[in-house]
């Protein structure tokens, strides 16, 4: 099974905060990847309430599944590698491809109904930083737009206290920032 353990800070930033960080960075555009987040969950949230997560993330030709699940220290990712064939069926409304995934979600008592909710579409930097990986991303989702970054970390405390110092090092508030699903799971029970 193709897990590892996601430990990461994250604080949501304004559009000149974020300038700041790239122009800190010295970050160019070609520094910038794209890469589509595609999200799933039933039409009741019950991923949601698991507190689990399901993408489909596109990233540079190539597909990925990815199940998210809460642990004792940041979240568990569950990967899987699609074709351009399955990502697509799965979009159109065809059921979870056979896998570690498929099993994950069958034990937490979701047999069917997972269907495809929308898209976060995010232009992303990264690059590392005093032992973890900085991460830059402007992301756009139902007529929303945000702008964040991310400290991804082996160790929580070090990591926390890096982050923070960086933060305050350039004046930038600390936020209580939720993950990019959570904000757009917000932004479509507004619309819904």
């Amino acid at each position: 099974m193709n897990q590892h353990l996601e430990i990461e800070f994250k604080n949501i930033l304004t559009k000149e905060e974020f300038q700041l960080l790239v122009q800190n960075f010295s970050v160019k555009k070609t520094d910038f990847t794209y890469q589509e987040n595609h999200y799933f969950d039933t039409p009741q949230f019950s991923l949601k309430e698991n507190e689990s997560a399901l993408r489909i993330r596109h990233k540079k030709g190539n597909y990925e599944l990815t199940l998210k699940q809460p642990a004792k220290e940041g979240l568990l990712e569950t990967n899987q590698l699609l074709s351009k064939e399955e990502a697509h069926s799965l979009l159109q409304g065809s059921r979870i491809p056979n896998g570690d995934i498929a099993t994950l979600i069958g034990e937490m008592g979701i047999h069917s109904d997972v269907q495809f909710f929308g898209t976060l579409a995010t232009n992303r930097a990264e690059f590392p930083y005093q032992g973890g990986l900085l991460v830059l991303d402007h992301s756009l989702y139902l007529n929303t737009e945000d702008f964040e970054v991310e400290f991804e970390v082996t160790n929580t405390l070090e990591g926390k206290e890096i982050f923070e110092k960086l933060l305050k090092s350039l004046q930038i508030p600390i936020r209580k920032t939720e993950n990019k699903v959570r904000r757009f799971y917000n932004a479509k029970q507004k619309q819904n």
